[in-house]
């Protein structure tokens, strides 16, 4: 399924598509090199904006369900993938230890542990799923759509391991964001390497700080290629903490909403973009209650924060002060079968195993689409037919954006390992 661009591609982006493929080989040994000095996450998604103008990550998400949405071609990618990720962390590793979110009901996540089951059962390994529902008090069985059924165990703690009942695995594998907080049960493990670390997830991690790294990752990149880096690069702005039923506090945040209006309006008319722009207000930990929250003129903010308050069931006077990132919005211009779509590109290690486009028929193109209604029409990332067509005119050609996107993903994914170095509370400190 190939995406309908709205937009001709004649401006920057078609010129970046023209870039990117030439300097293919100087790309590839520069990725090579920033590996060789920093460690990709384990696992990653990121979620992308293709604004016809401007490529960008809006998303990074290190804890990546939805596996299900891969293309049973793309597996062979995704087992590889596995093996080099383990082989560098516990080449012995015999047993992994699966761990998902606390309460499932999902099907759809459901099939996600199915599929990383699948996955690392491939890569060599025994997995087994423990859980830290604490409801669950012997193995129990739970059926999947597809009439198959995943086990879910119990987890037992023993002399600083964890494991379960006669499994003690090497290496364990967090598919839980941590949004609750960290349990006990998974903290001070005794020789035990546990994926993604625990300062990944949510109840430490920040949107900003992650913005910051990208960034920084940006720019390097942009430099590689003699670029703008705001073509690839979202600007934002850190705000908190913010009591969103204090009107005063909301008119500090419009100060600084307009402030950065007023940069992308700026950058729009350098680019001759002739088109209003937005900017996306969101929690800037994955666990609080705000959404993303669209915001075209800084006037309009107190309204729409309050109609998202209301869908949220909050009174004036309920919430904790909340931590917020101001991101400039990135619209999409991507369609499949007339409905706005956007591309999630998904890495094992430093490698692309594939994606898919998030489609939503009743959202808008400056509308976050990870929403409910949201559908999943897999990217075409696997197979010899599908590798970079250079010299092919840009824009023309499928494969040449799957490329691209697979570019702007791990871009996202080497920022977050910078950001991981940078909130290591375990790491060497000099002076």
């Amino acid at each position: 399924m190939v995406p309908h661009l709205i937009t001709a591609l004649t401006g920057p982006i078609n010129e970046l598509e023209a870039r990117i493929l030439d300097s293919m080989p100087a790309i590839e040994r520069w990725f090579r090199l920033e590996w060789m000095e920093h460690t990709p996450p384990f696992y990653s998604s990121v979620d992308l904006r293709n604004a016809g103008f401007k490529l960008a990550p809006v998303d990074t998400n290190l804890y990546p369900g939805g596996f299900n949405n891969l293309t049973p071609e793309m597996l062979p990618l995704a087992v590889q993938a596995a093996m080099a990720a383990i082989e560098k962390i516990c080449p012995e590793a015999k047993n992994l230890l699966l761990i998902p979110e606390r309460h499932i009901r999902n099907t759809f996540y459901l099939s996600n542990l199915q599929r990383l089951v699948r996955i690392f059962t491939q890569a060599g390994l025994n997995v087994r799923l423990g859980t830290l529902d604490e409801s669950i008090t012997a193995p129990t069985a739970v059926k999947l759509p597809d009439g198959s059924e995943l086990v879910l165990e119990p987890l037992l703690r023993n002399r600083g391991r964890l494991g379960l009942k006669d499994f003690d695995p090497c290496t364990i594998l967090l598919n839980n964001n941590l949004s609750a907080g960290v349990p006990k049960v998974i903290e001070h493990l005794y020789e035990q390497y546990l994926l993604p670390p625990l300062h990944a997830g949510w109840a430490v991690r920040r949107k900003t700080k992650h913005c910051q790294s990208y960034e920084e990752v940006a720019k390097k990149f942009a430099k590689l290629l003699g670029m703008d880096p705001w073509l690839i690069n979202p600007m934002y702005a850190a705000c908190g903490p913010v009591s969103l039923g204090d009107p005063t506090a909301l008119e500090g945040l419009q100060v600084q909403v307009d402030a950065l209006l007023t940069k992308v309006r700026r950058k729009y008319k350098e680019y001759g973009i002739n088109e209003k722009p937005f900017v996306v207000v969101k929690a800037d930990s994955g666990n609080d209650g705000l959404g993303p929250v669209t915001v075209r003129d800084a006037k309009d903010l107190a309204a729409v924060i309050r109609r998202a308050r209301d869908k949220m069931g909050l009174a004036p006077g309920d919430g904790q002060p909340t931590e917020l990132i101001i991101q400039e919005g990135v619209p999409t211009y991507e369609r499949v079968n007339d409905a706005v779509a956007e591309p999630v590109v998904y890495m094992i290690d430093r490698y692309v195993v594939g994606g898919f486009y998030r489609v939503h028929a009743e959202l808008g193109v400056d509308e976050s689409l990870n929403a409910p209604g949201a559908s999943f029409v897999p990217l075409a990332f696997a197979g010899i037919h599908h590798l970079p067509r250079v010299g092919e005119k840009p824009g023309a050609s499928a494969p040449n954006r799957f490329y691209m996107y697979g570019v702007i993903g791990r871009l996202a994914m080497l920022a977050a390992s910078y950001e991981l170095e940078a909130t290591d509370p375990e790491a060497e400190v000099y002076d």
